[in-house]
């Protein structure tokens, strides 16, 4: 951790209104470095780095590309303190950037060593990983199962259509409206059934339905009854959590219908670092 100095300068320090970030995924590693000049910074998050989640699909394939996706929080924040802590996500991560990079040559390990490959879920994240598997390693089977009836259903039609006509073109399996129970599966499994009863023969599977929210563990803190039915934090305009003063949520635990993008993260992001910097200078703040 990282203290205030002494003499001037960390009398400067101690004057600065202490700023707490909680989670240091996109929207909270943009906020904290965004504030972390103007602030006296703490970011809490569960692991010691920050990782471009767009992009650890193509280190899977592609294990030295992990190192440039995976950057320590310290790399980029230099004047916080940063506090490695649990922070209620229920989706496992390792704690250290040497680790998350091990993880990914085991993904790629499992992948290479395949002659054939199952991957359970359409959307954002299945249809990436059949492409880069099916891009690099064109001599293995690929099959893809999606409970919808379209791929990427989060999109437009246009997009699922032109998704489907690439697997297809790259020889991708694609089975829809059926799923693979994921408490059927273990590892090293390599005989499956759909929900269709179709049975499917790979060396390996990787599960791509989406994570949880993980934010049940709010409902016991102040911020319990700012959440709306769904687990995600009510916000007002200025991405104010409702019932609150000075706390903020940005990013997937808003209830803010959009897509839940690193883009739409960053926005948010751009929007409540104004708006602290503002509060703390004792402005209103803006939308």
């Amino acid at each position: 951790m990282e203290g205030g100095g002494g003499g001037e300068e960390g009398g400067m320090r101690r004057r600065r209104r202490r700023v707490v970030v909680v989670g240091g995924g996109v929207a909270g590693a943009f906020l904290a470095k965004t504030l972390q000049s103007d602030s006296d910074l703490v970011l809490i998050d569960p692991k010691e780095y920050f990782e471009i989640p767009w992009a650890y699909l193509r280190a899977m394939v592609e294990p030295p590309f992990a190192e440039k996706i995976l950057i320590k929080h310290t790399d980029y924040l230099t004047n916080a303190v940063i506090v490695t802590s649990p922070t209620g996500h229920a989706h496992p991560v390792p704690r250290s950037r040497n680790d998350r990079i091990e993880q990914l040559r085991e993904e790629h390990e499992k992948i290479k060593s395949s002659s054939s490959v199952l991957i359970i879920g359409g959307g954002r994240r299945g249809v990436e990983l059949a492409g880069e598997i099916a891009s690099d390693y064109p001599e293995k089977k690929v099959t893809l199962v999606h409970k919808g009836s379209r791929l990427l259903e989060h999109l437009g039609p246009k997009a699922s259509v032109k998704a489907l006509k690439w697997l297809k073109k790259k020889d991708v399996e694609v089975l829809f409206e059926q799923t693979v129970d994921p408490g059927s599966v273990s590892e090293g499994q390599k005989e499956f059934k759909t929900s269709a009863g179709k049975p499917v023969a790979a060396d390996c599977h990787f599960l791509c339905t989406g994570w949880p929210l993980a934010s049940s563990w709010l409902q016991e803190t102040v911020l319990g009854k700012s959440l709306d039915e769904h687990g995600r934090l009510m916000v007002d305009g200025n991405l104010r959590v409702k019932g609150q003063k000075n706390v903020f949520a940005i990013g997937d635990i808003t209830n803010i219908k959009e897509l839940k993008q690193g883009y739409v993260a960053q926005a948010h992001a751009a929007v409540v670092a104004k708006n602290v910097k503002l509060l703390m200078k004792g402005a209103k703040e803006t939308r």
